[in-house]
């Protein structure tokens, strides 16, 4: 399988009906360079409007690049039409043919390339056991469910024995428990054939269980690409740290107070402080703001002789085998996840601790990470 490499490529959509004023229109990509390795699963994440699905649209040359190269491997992509691309594309949508049986679907794009019957059979035959729709092959589209739909869809993609797989948001039409099948199916398919494969999302739990690394985009920007545990450990600004997890993390504005030799996070309304880690002594100061986050995971509840601040719990959720506790502090709401099997209800005090090691720092200004080293 190749690599897929994008450099330096813009996109800028010019729709003069709308442009009265024929003022200069944002890039729906900016700037965007990316390699993907060879048999690599990279996930495209983002919401919407963020150009995510246009550059998968690049990729497939449904869109011009209004600037930059696209590569696989060393051959340049950008003049070529999309049927010369080698590339297998998946769409939302999952836009079978009504008349057609399973077996046509897939093997539509094929006879329109003028494949022989015995190679469409061979390559159906093939991919049909590894999507699970071998049983369906007689079915028309009518009657297949949501995850078969997409089975199908996916399999008329990957059928055309693609140097490329790129998937746009195919599990979006499915429900929580289907999603969760299908994102199985994704897995244990590209471990199958092994494709370069990109994935197209705007959910992070999908973007993290299937990809090998992740390309977050804000405003058609690349905000950061690495590993999802790269990105979940060290997001690289407020945006990501925000976007990642779930519950995202607890982002809230805070001050920097010194009291003789120590420095303390102090909160809004100054009920809640804690101790500044010793690695972020030589950027801070006293009377400094920033945006402090730290994960729910990373907030719990003290003992009554706890050091931590005392705190008054806003809403209460009781969700089986996780608590989740929120507390109001000024203007916004700090977030505990507890295993402890103990209820409570709007109202009730605890005593609240931040593991001050885990935190992150942001520059209240730009949102970029605040970096020790």
């Amino acid at each position: 399988m190749p690599e897929l490499i994008l450099k330096n490529v813009f996109k800028r959509y010019d729709n003069k009906k709308k442009n009265k004023n024929k003022e200069t229109l944002p890039f729906a990509v900016n700037d965007l360079s990316l390699r993907c390795k060879e048999g690599e699963f990279v996930g495209i994440l983002g919401p919407s409007g963020c150009g995510k699905t246009t550059t998968l649209r690049m990729v497939a040359g449904l869109e011009a690049i209004t600037a930059g190269d696209i590569y696989i491997d060393d051959v340049k992509i950008n003049d070529l039409e999309p049927s010369e691309r080698e590339i297998g594309l998946a769409f939302e949508d999952y836009a079978l043919y009504p008349p057609l049986n399973v077996y046509d679907n897939i093997a539509f794009n094929l006879r329109a390339k003028g494949v022989s019957e015995e190679e469409i059979t061979r390559r159906v035959n093939t991919i049909a056991p590894l999507m699970k729709v071998d049983t369906l092959l007689k079915a028309k589209p009518v009657g297949l469910s949501g995850g078969q739909k997409q089975r199908v869809n996916i399999a008329r993609a990957i059928v055309r024995e693609p140097k490329i797989l790129l998937l746009d948001e195919p599990l979006s039409h499915l429900d929580g428990k289907m999603r969760q099948v299908m994102r199985e199916e994704i897995k244990r398919l590209h471990k199958d054939i092994k494709a370069t494969t990109i994935i197209v999302t705007h959910d992070q739990l999908e973007a993290m269980s299937l990809a090998d690394r992740i390309a977050i985009m804000k405003d058609g920007v690349l905000q950061q690409f690495g590993t999802p545990l790269e990105i979940y450990d060290d997001p690289a600004n407020e945006f990501v740290a925000g976007f990642i997890g779930e519950p995202p993390m607890n982002l809230l504005t805070v001050s920097i107070r010194k009291k003789v030799d120590e420095f303390f996070f102090v909160f809004a309304g100054e009920s809640i402080s804690i101790p500044v880690p010793k690695r972020y002594y030589r950027v801070v100061s006293d009377g400094m703001k920033v945006r402090l986050g730290v994960r729910p995971n990373d907030v719990f509840i003290g003992s009554k002789d706890s050091k931590g601040s005392d705190v008054e719990i806003a809403v209460f959720e009781g969700l089986g085998e996780e608590r989740r506790l929120h507390f109001r502090v000024g203007e916004e709401f700090l977030t505990l996840i507890t295993t402890a099997k103990i209820m409570y209800a709007p109202g009730d005090r605890i005593k609240l601790e931040v593991l001050s090691e885990k935190t992150h720092l942001f520059d209240i200004n730009t949102g970029d990470k605040i970096k020790t080293e």
